[in-house]
């Protein structure tokens, strides 16, 4: 395995601005013999698999590396791509991604690693003159999605996000029409992120398993000691190595949500959130329960929706709706006018995406050098992911209150307060959560300037430092001044 230290590799990636990056505008060069796409999948965990498919599934694409730091993952991917491909593979399976980005040979890296890393490797990829196909969200903090954006402007690679519905025409179709006013003026874009989980119980704190390399698991993240809810999946709902479901399917929703807003809008001007994990009493961080709400510099808004407690008669959301000034709505494909219970079949032409769905697309704008083939851009993808973070940052400054239908605090926005009573019912009656027989933690207004990504006004200072965690020596994230 490579041992080359952080710092030699930025030194070696980035030499100056005019170095020669291969595959993208900066080089012109042309993507290996027969237009051979090499790329090296990075996280070989549940989603990896997906990955792992999704490249195998494309033609002329070789998996030339696998990367995790858990030996077992990486042995059970060799066998699993070797029964796929009827192959012996002849690539490498490696713990630590370093070792891939000094392959010149390599073109591409897929990144599925836990949340924490995603915007680090994204970052060392551009460096090494490599596209990149990431996960959802692309960062795990506000100020680190900013620095992949400015990142792949620099480089000009290709950087794509794992939000596959941006490849999908007809919500493109959908989008382009709602910001055409065609059902009139977009009041509320919602998302719903209502998809049942369970509790994680307790892990004791222990020494990590001997197939683990504990150091590159954690990488970035400010994390001490180990236990085993973190890997490989539970880290979702914790703060320093996940965002909770917000931003993780949530960030699926999110996207669709502020890709129908204005086209001329980047992110929020305030944002707060109500809710709590409720019921399972573990050992997670982050809610279960959410509602969020989110306001435009236009007056626009995006409202968002978690529920993860499941109960009899759960009602399963993975989606989003549309409520405009004059008191229509989209609602399941269909448009409801003021008034109306029935509604009528939305249709509308399918939208500009690049073909090929989120793995063909992006290999068709690898081959072609064009970052602006990508479908869910490092752009597109930062904005989306901030308006997750900063409603995740809101419930992380939030106070408990009792649970009740008072709790909520959205002035004299009705149709905010509509949404929470729907959501403090589905608690309350459904799931069995007693009036006042539990808490809720209500976030503070965060007020935010979109130009210059910081917070201003009441609770900046707390709100600032959530903008940029810390990092780990040897793994931190570069300023935009070093990329």
């Amino acid at each position: 395995m490579s041992q080359i230290s952080r710092r030699n590799f930025i030194q070696t990636a980035a030499v100056g601005s005019g170095l020669l990056l291969s595959g993208t505008r900066a080089s012109g060069n042309v993507i290996g013999a027969n237009n051979r796409v090499r790329i090296a999948v990075v996280g070989c965990g549940g989603r990896g698999t997906s990955h792992l498919n999704g490249w195998l599934g494309q033609d002329n694409v070789d998996v030339a590396y696998l990367v995790d730091p858990d030996e077992n993952n990486l042995r059970v991917k060799v066998k699993l791509l070797e029964a796929k491909t009827g192959k012996t593979f002849t690539g490498k399976a490696i713990k630590d991604v370093r070792e891939a980005l000094e392959d010149k040979s390599l073109d591409a890296i897929s990144v599925a690693t836990p949340n924490h890393w995603h915007s680090l490797i994204t970052i060392w990829g551009a460096q090494a003159g490599k596209h990149v196909y990431v996960e959802k969200p692309m960062s795990h903090d506000v100020a680190e999605g900013r620095i992949v954006v400015e990142c792949q402007k620099k480089y000009g690679v290709v950087i794509q996000h794992g939000t596959q519905r941006r490849s999908d025409a007809k919500i493109a179709g959908l989008t382009e029409a709602i910001q055409a006013g065609k059902f009139g003026r977009l009041k509320v874009s919602y998302g719903y992120c209502c998809k049942p989980r369970g509790s994680i119980g307790f892990k004791p704190i222990s020494d990590p398993p001997a197939n683990l390399d504990w150091n590159l698991w954690r990488g970035p993240a400010q994390i001490d000691k180990f236990h085993a809810n973190y890997v490989h999946y539970n880290w979702h709902w914790f703060w320093k190595s996940g965002n909770g479901d917000l931003n993780n399917q949530g960030t699926h929703q999110l996207d669709v949500a502020r890709w129908a807003v204005d086209k001329d809008l980047t992110h929020p001007v305030r944002a707060m959130a109500i809710g709590g994990r409720f019921k399972w009493n573990d050992q997670g961080e982050t809610p279960n329960t959410m509602f969020g709400i989110a306001e435009y510099p236009n007056g626009q808004y995006v409202f968002f929706n978690v529920r993860n407690v499941n109960y009899e008669g759960y009602q399963r959301q993975v989606e989003n709706e549309y409520y405009f000034e004059d008191g229509g709505k989209i609602i399941r494909e269909k448009y409801f006018a003021k008034g109306d219970s029935v509604g009528e079949k939305i249709s509308v032409p399918d939208g500009k995406v690049t073909p090929g769905g989120n793995w063909g697309s992006f290999i068709a704008a690898c081959r072609a050098g064009d970052p602006g083939m990508a479908n869910g851009n490092a752009l597109d993808a930062h904005n989306g992911c901030v308006l997750g973070h900063l409603i995740n940052n809101s419930y992380r400054l939030g106070s408990k209150v009792p649970f009740n239908a008072k709790a909520g605090r959205f002035g004299d926005n009705a149709l905010a307060y509509e949404h929470f009573m729907k959501l403090h019912t589905i608690m309350n009656k459904g799931v069995g959560i007693p009036e006042d027989g539990a808490e809720y933690v209500v976030g503070p207004w965060l007020t935010f300037d979109p130009e210059a990504e910081t917070h201003v006004g009441d609770f900046a200072t707390e709100a600032n430092i959530l903008l940029k965690d810390e990092n780990r020596k040897g793994f931190e994230v570069p300023t935009i001044a070093n990329i």
